[in-house]
């Protein structure tokens, strides 16, 4: 059976893991329209009759990392790109314009000395578009597929490729891509992560979809227990992390309605990953320390 490694590789918001997730067919990572939602790699597992692929999905690489959390972010990804792979996949959005961000990644993937295959995302967007400033790309990446990953176009016939040079590569790594075990939620093909980090991450993407442009910036979510009460209940302890007294009023909402309405959201999507009934006891804090406690 064919086995490999393949890093998805881009600036932020370019779709990387709405891509990943509706290519398993999954959901494995979080999404939301913000910038710097995903903040480590994620690696995933595709499996059909054809083999095996571990996918990495990276954060995106900031042109300017300016704050901690975007170092550290950078960080996370510069250290997958010096992991061992079979190919990595480029992604681009051509619904956003080539700017100095786009070339730093662009010279990034240029040392990358594997296989390359361009993919140029959000096809489906009627907005204006900015393919023209990316063309010289498809002379430079002889492979390349447009896709809108949001909307599974081409998605099929890129993993088809995607198999096909994995056939051809001859290198070691495919001896020892299936280390690991996965992740202890019924269904979820996650290698990366335990329970508690993925149920922090869903977490932490409610706060990204439901908060203002600020405050998912300033917050982190920490699952403390997963308590199997029953056959049918499962209780989890979670708390979101915050900088500041003032963002901690404001995730709590007026009579606490905010945070009941990101817990309630929570637990509906952390119940159907189970398959179980989910008491979510969720709080906020403030821990203006918290980049550093759990992004060192």
């Amino acid at each position: 059976m064919l086995k490999g490694r393949i890093l998805i590789i881009g600036r932020p918001n370019v779709g990387k893991s709405t891509f990943l997730n509706n290519l398993i067919g999954q959901k494995v990572a979080i999404t939301s329209p913000k910038p710097q939602t995903t903040r480590f790699p994620i690696k995933a597992l595709y499996e059909d009759e054809r083999g095996k692929i571990i996918f990495t999905d990276t954060p995106g690489i900031f042109g300017k990392a300016e704050d901690f959390l975007s170092k550290k972010i950078n960080e996370q990804t510069f250290k997958a790109i010096n992991e061992e792979f079979d190919l990595a996949i480029y992604m681009i959005d051509q619904s956003r314009k080539r700017d100095f961000e786009e070339s730093k990644v662009l010279g990034i993937v240029r040392k990358i000395n594997k296989p390359k295959i361009l993919v140029i995302n959000k096809v489906d967007l009627k907005e204006e578009k900015f393919e023209p400033q990316y063309k010289f790309l498809e002379e430079e990446f002889p492979i390349f597929f447009k896709i809108s990953a949001l909307k599974k176009t081409n998605l099929k016939l890129l993993l088809d490729k995607l198999f096909e040079l994995l056939a051809k590569s001859t290198d070691s790594v495919k001896h020892e891509v299936m280390k690991g075990e996965e992740i202890n939620i019924s269904g979820y093909p996650l290698l990366s992560l335990d329970s508690k980090n993925f149920i922090a991450e869903l977490i932490r993407e409610k706060v990204f979809l439901m908060m203002g442009e600020e405050i998912p910036y300033t917050t982190t979510a920490i699952v403390d227990e997963i308590i199997e009460r029953s056959e049918k209940l499962t209780y989890i302890k979670a708390r979101i992390l915050t900088t500041n007294d003032r963002y901690k009023r404001m995730l709590i909402g007026e009579s606490g309605r905010k945070i009941k309405e990101i817990g309630s959201y929570a637990r509906k999507e952390i119940a159907l990953a189970i398959n179980k009934k989910v008491y979510l006891d969720l709080t906020i804090e403030t821990d203006p320390h918290w980049q550093k406690e759990f992004y060192l």
